[in-house]
């Protein structure tokens, strides 16, 4: 039985040999449920690491000049910049996880968790959602528009209906783009979905005539610090390497193994998440756990309470680093820092310094980005 990271291999390289050219043209269309050749359909992996952002800029521009597919290597590096912002601004997570719900029109909450509003699309998307755990990127787009502005309902809850059911669900990603769809990562500019954008790129199939498409971008007097990042790779000796479920990082975990003793693989259920996923989510997460965990003879699976006392123990730990998420969050809330050293992608170090300010100036730096990942200087 082929392993998820040989599937996840062969789907992107399947998707770089057919469909990559075509992606600045028909990236934007959701085709539905039975037609996604338009867009890698690599996000569950992605998200978790499976294959990393780098790899997959790498496998890509193996094959094709940075000029023929800069819009996708724009598109995989929003992951990266999204992560790196919210590395540089931590207590935006920290606010949205200790959000508290006032003055919410329970009635409609329901019929959004339940996909029986009066908006026929977004009821559609809401099953495609629960029984997919995927919607397409223009969808999500879509769908988090008419939840504020139509619906009226806070990003905040309609954030964690996300997280609770896709597959991908990234922290920084999630919370990030439901920020800037209201207006408050970008303040002033906000994401207002229209009946003809719907309409063009569904190819008709969707025409809702009861959104509200005057809405004003939210406002918020919130201001975040930017804090400077010291991520650096340091030799600490350690015997001991603990791995997040969203870090499953084979090519970096079989570069490092050999480092270490004891190889740990970190799992945290419902009990221990502040944002509790579905039933879905949590078996798909378990599966990648257990399969990668089987490729590194001797590791173990550790969940909640023996990750706590592991982590509390006087033993020493190296641990991948999980950015600002739930898990980086279970750490704070558990270890004891003396005892644990953080390491890095050194791609991540090199990437997170230019995420201080808008995607405007990373996107600037993404040629030189390139180059240092292909080690090459005849990319363009």
């Amino acid at each position: 039985m082929e392993d998820i990271h040989s599937k996840a291999i062969k789907k992107l390289d399947d998707f770089i040999n057919h469909d990559l050219p075509q992606y600045s043209r028909d990236r934007n269309y959701d085709f539905g449920i039975t037609r996604r050749n338009n867009v890698s359909m690599l996000s569950k992996y992605i998200s978790h690491r499976i294959i990393n952002e780098y790899s997959v800029v790498k496998r890509s521009l193996d094959r094709y000049k940075f000029n023929k597919i800069e819009k996708y290597i724009q598109e995989v590096f929003w992951r990266i910049y999204w992560k790196g912002w919210l590395e540089h601004r931590p207590k935006v997570w920290n606010d949205y996880l200790s959000y508290s719900v006032k003055n919410v029109d329970n009635e409609v909450l329901e019929k959004a968790h339940s996909g029986t509003t009066n908006i026929e699309c977004f009821n559609d998307w809401v099953d495609e959602l629960k029984s997919t755990n995927y919607l397409h990127n223009h969808t999500r787009m879509w769908f988090a528009s008419i939840w504020i502005f139509t619906l009226n309902l806070p990003w905040q809850l309609g954030a964690n209906f996300f997280m609770k059911h896709l597959y991908d669900g990234d922290a920084a990603s999630n919370t990030l783009s439901w920020r800037w769809v209201a207006g408050l990562q970008t303040i002033g500019k906000h994401y207002v979905a229209t009946s003809s954008n719907i309409s063009k790129f569904t190819n008709g199939k969707y025409r809702p005539n009861n959104l509200n498409e005057d809405a004003e971008p939210m406002e918020s007097s919130m201001t975040y610090d930017t804090n400077e990042l010291d991520f650096i790779n340091l030799n600490s000796g350690n015997k001991n390497l603990i791995i997040f479920e969203n870090n499953l990082d084979v090519d970096f975990i079989t570069k490092i193994k050999d480092n270490y003793e004891n190889i740990y693989f970190a799992l945290l259920s419902n009990d221990k998440r502040v944002l509790k996923l579905s039933e879905n989510v949590m078996t798909y997460k378990n599966l990648l756990v257990e399969d990668i965990s089987k490729k590194f003879t001797g590791s173990s699976i550790m969940v909640d309470d023996e990750l706590i006392s592991l982590l509390t123990s006087n033993s020493s730990f190296d641990v991948i680093y999980p950015f600002v998420g739930e898990n980086l969050s279970f750490i704070n809330n558990h270890s004891i820092s003396d005892h644990l050293n953080f390491i890095y992608l050194d791609d991540d170090i090199h990437c997170l310094q230019f995420c201080k300010k808008g995607f405007f100036n990373f996107k600037k730096n993404i040629p030189s980005i390139v180059k240092n990942i292909m080690n090459q200087d005849q990319l363009f």
